[in-house]
């Protein structure tokens, strides 16, 4: 009798409910019926009318009124429930990829140094003992054909005294007279030089040494003994009364009017610098004054530590204005780039990858893309967008920690 009552009851609450459920049906029902019924302004949300008409402010049709529960029907609870690592909702600019050809302006700084090809040496031809030097400092100028020392030489006293003897005691010898000559000749005696011996009949105890370049002089080894000075000198190295040794190099001579710039191209500038290229530099010294040159040579290796490969421009510089070492900003226009284009801050570089925010119907999330040159604050998408997909403007805004942005395998 009690199990009879209780599912009596029990089926009494449940008629109760399905009772309350419908009647709050048909009023949700109601209540929809009577929003999507209203109109609207879609310029003045302010005006609200029961039936289909114009605005009275500007004349246009009106629309049906959404409510707040139709805007939120159509959203899933999957689309609400994303993890937080790999969705990120927000109103920032969107942008899309564009196609475009850009002209590609590379930055790059270097510096001006000596030209190789102008830089020559001062070589003792043979051994002996400095008796007088003409020159004394560092970065004295010299001219081609110059006197810079004079060395005693037993060698060359020897050889002057075997010509001067065969021209007095077998004159008609002139094979062995010209062998004579011809040795003073290779141990850097001048042919005038010869002549004088023959026409005073006397050797001379020493003989000049004479520069082959027009320059400045530097020691040969000046970097390294100012390191283990400490100390910037200025005194060349050799004095009088040394000796030195027969192609001993005694002077290094520097052209200051030819000098080489030599400019830092990263990797991925690399493909677009060539020999050739048109390039504008500005010289620290001569801010005012940008030089127009071609680079002439680009190195084809990495040096020690670096990450850069050098390009090499040739300028001249007959006035000396530009000091060596001056830093330079330099300008280099490669050729036109086609392709499509991002803004450079709507791509974040992840080191081995780059990914932009793609703009999706619940958000945005993290997508990877292929990108190629970098110019103009554009990067070039190679591959993972279409003509049709926005992405953030401003990637990096997007992001607010690393697993955000993390790659899945």
């Amino acid at each position: 009798m009690v199990n009879l009552r209780y599912k009596k009851s029990v089926f009494v609450l449940m008629l109760s409910l399905i009772a309350v459920i419908s009647s709050c049906e048909l009023f949700t029902d109601k209540k929809a019926h009577e929003h999507t019924t209203q109109y609207t302004c879609p310029m003045h949300p302010e005006i609200i009318r029961d039936e289909f008409g114009s605005c009275p402010i500007c004349k246009m049709d009106l629309v049906p009124k959404i409510t707040e529960a139709e805007q939120v029907k159509d959203v899933s609870l999957e689309s609400l429930l994303q993890p937080t690592n790999s969705l990120v909702v927000s109103k920032i600019g969107l942008t899309k990829i564009s196609e475009s050809e850009e002209e590609i302006a590379i930055d790059a700084l270097g510096f001006t140094a000596y030209n190789d090809n102008y830089t020559g040496t001062v070589s003792a031809r043979f051994g002996g003992r400095i008796e007088k030097m003409y020159l004394k400092y560092n970065f004295q100028d010299v001219s081609k054909g110059q006197k810079v020392l004079e060395l005693y030489s037993p060698e060359m006293l020897t050889a002057q005294e075997e010509l001067l003897f065969l021209v007095k005691n077998d004159a008609e010898n002139i094979v062995l007279i010209q062998a004579a000559k011809q040795k003073l000749q290779l141990l850097g005696v001048s042919a005038q030089q010869i002549n004088q011996i023959i026409k005073t009949k006397e050797s001379n105890f020493t003989l000049p040494v004479y520069s082959s370049y027009t320059g400045h002089i530097h020691d040969v080894n000046e970097e390294e003994q100012a390191m283990q000075l400490n100390m910037n000198t200025t005194q060349l190295q050799l004095r009088e009364g040394m000796y030195v040794n027969k192609g001993d190099i005694l002077f290094k001579v520097y052209n200051p009017e030819h000098l080489w710039v030599l400019v830092d191209v990263y990797t991925h500038q690399q493909k677009m610098v060539k020999v050739g290229s048109p390039v504008s530099l500005t010289v620290e010294t001569h801010p005012d004054k940008p030089i127009q040159a071609r680079i002439n040579f680009i190195e084809p290796f990495f040096r020690e530590g670096a990450k850069t490969i050098k390009a090499r421009i040739n300028i001249d510089n007959p006035n000396q204005h530009l000091p060596v070492g001056a830093q330079v900003k330099a300008t280099i226009k490669a050729e036109t780039l086609s392709g499509n284009w991002l803004p450079e801050s709507a791509v974040i570089s992840l080191g081995l990858h780059e990914v932009v925010m793609l703009k999706t119907a619940a958000g945005f999330k993290v997508h990877q893309v292929k990108t190629g040159y970098k110019v103009n604050a554009k990067v070039q998408i190679l591959k993972g967008l279409t003509a049709k997909d926005e992405v953030a403007v401003n990637a990096q805004y997007l992001i607010d920690s690393e697993s955000f942005i993390a790659i899945k395998p």
